[in-house]
C-alpha cells in the first residue's frame, strides 16, 4: 500500500513538472500591449454612466451643458475644469456628480489619463 502511494505521489509529480510547461510562444500573453484610453473606448462609458442623467442632450437639474458627445466633454476637460469637479473630495462644494459619490479613484485616474494623452477620440 505504501508502495502504491509512493507511486501515485510520483506520478502526479511527474505530470505537474511536465503538463505545466510550454515550449510554444504562439499562446503567450504579451503583457506589454495595453488597449490605449480614448474616449470611444474608456471615457465614454464613464460619462454616460455618471454624468448624462444630469448632463443629457437638454441639460436638467441646472447642470450648465450636455456631456453627450466627445465634443462637449472635450470643451468642459479644456475650458470648464471638468476635471478639478470630478476630483474633488467627497461631500466638497461642486464636486460631480452633484449630490452623489464621487467617482472611484481608478475612474478618476482614467480620465486624467485620457487627458494627459491629449484626448484622443
Amino acid at each position: 500500500m505504501k508502495q502504491l502511494k509512493l507511486t501515485l505521489l510520483f506520478m502526479l509529480f511527474v505530470i505537474i513538472q511536465y503538463g505545466c510547461t510550454n515550449d510554444s510562444t504562439s499562446d503567450l500573453i504579451d503583457n506589454s500591449i495595453v488597449d490605449e484610453i480614448t474616449y470611444t473606448n474608456t471615457t465614454k462609458a464613464i460619462f454616460d454612466n455618471n454624468c448624462i442623467p444630469c448632463h443629457a442632450t437638454v441639460p436638467v437639474n441646472g447642470a450648465p451643458m450636455s456631456l453627450t458627445t466627445y465634443e462637449f466633454v472635450k470643451s468642459a476637460v479644456l475650458t470648464r475644469g471638468l476635471m478639478d469637479r470630478i476630483s474633488r473630495p467627497q461631500g466638497s462644494q461642486g464636486m460631480m456628480p452633484n449630490g452623489g459619490t464621487r467617482l472611484p479613484q481608478a475612474t478618476i485616474d482614467k480620465v486624467f489619463q485620457w487627458a494627459e494623452n491629449g484626448l484622443p477620440e
